[in-house]
């Protein structure tokens, strides 16, 4: 059964997830001008990864990736799967911690780290647990809900922008290239688009939709960049740690009930790093049970207790951009090798039949 709605909800929430917190500061830091060009290299890379990755699963309908590397062999297989294992369980405790720190920083100041990181463990293993479908549905409810707050957010913190800010446009030395806060902000185009090589032969889906949905997310990125530079200025803005958290933040509807839209904006994102966190715990349980058959609650458990010590013992936050950076080269690694090499298999088959 086409499940396209599914997939594609699913690819929107995980990116909105990724793209409003560590996105925009990356960006502002790693460009003093003309951010929409590092905006549009990461885009281009994302489309041209996704649809290679896509055309790749074309060739192998009803399998996944963990079945399409065994089939080339044991070593193959472990050459591939243990990279994306060791990303997936990297990125679920850089995700658990950088949340719980962020939430932390901005209005749950008195709330101990690990606190937040159980809430965090307990509501994503949970999902992961019940498996995919699960996954999916509540991927569906949290779109109804949220999804609607997102975009007038979005609309509102347009009141304060100074479009002057825009200028100048043109980067001449792409120098931005080169710098560590542009390479870590390759993490919100790898986060959103792995888990349609494991969803397979769970759910079928169309490429065309996934592709358009991707399209759908180029105002995202573009909106949680320049909202903040357009609001304070470069100068301002890349003081900040979370520039369009402060954007939104300094918007005032004098007609709404709430003194604070910053609060369910937030809230909203959060459910989305919640829902991406099972995601990341589901598909590190696939390749485990791939290796080592077993019960999905034992696995899951023990990759959420796994978590839980590693995420406590990072003590600031300057020790958590440290991870990101270094997460950055493992993720460039995944980011290249599982598409390119998903598809390079594919057309490989294709000839020899």
């Amino acid at each position: 059964m086409d499940k396209s709605l599914h997939v594609v909800l699913m690819y929107l929430l995980v990116h909105l997830g990724l793209i409003f917190f560590l996105y925009p500061n990356d960006i502002i830091s790693s460009s003093d001008e003309g951010q929409w060009m590092p905006i549009a290299i990461g885009l281009l890379f994302h489309f041209v990864l996704v649809w290679i990755y896509m055309k790749g699963l074309s060739f192998f309908p009803k399998q996944n990736i963990i079945h399409i590397y065994s089939e080339m062999g044991k070593g193959f297989a472990t050459f591939f799967l243990l990279p994306v294992f060791m990303y997936l369980m990297l990125v679920n405790v850089i995700g658990v911690r950088a949340y719980s720190e962020i939430i932390t920083i901005i209005f749950l100041s008195n709330t101990p780290s690990w606190a937040i990181i159980i809430l965090f463990l307990s509501i994503s293993g949970y999902l992961a647990a019940k498996g995919l479908e699960v996954i999916f549905r509540t991927g569906i409810l949290l779109a109804l809900i949220f999804i609607p707050i997102i975009f007038f957010v979005l609309i509102a913190t347009f009141q304060n922008v100074d479009w002057n800010y825009l200028l100048p446009l043109i980067d001449d030395d792409f120098h931005f290239m080169t710098t560590p806060s542009y390479m870590k902000s390759f993490s919100a185009f790898i986060g959103g688009f792995l888990f349609l090589g494991f969803i397979a032969p769970y759910l079928t889906y169309n490429r065309k939709k996934v592709l358009m949905a991707a399209t759908l997310l180029i105002p995202f990125f573009v909106f949680a960049v320049y909202i903040p530079i357009l609001t304070f200025g470069h100068g301002t803005a890349s003081r900040f740690l979370f520039p369009y958290i402060m954007a939104v933040d300094s918007t005032y509807i004098n007609w709404l009930m709430f003194d604070r839209v910053t609060m369910f904006f937030i809230l909203s994102l959060v459910t989305f790093i919640m829902l991406h966190l099972s995601l990341l715990l589901w598909m590190a349980y696939q390749i485990m049970n791939h290796w080592f058959p077993h019960q999905p609650l034992y696995s899951i458990l023990s990759f959420t207790i796994v978590t839980f010590i590693t995420s406590i013992m990072i003590i600031d936050w300057k020790a958590v951009e440290r991870l990101l950076w270094w997460n950055s080269f493992l993720q460039f690694y995944v980011l290249l090798t599982i598409p390119l090499s998903i598809y390079f298999i594919g057309r490989r088959r294709k000839g020899r039949a």
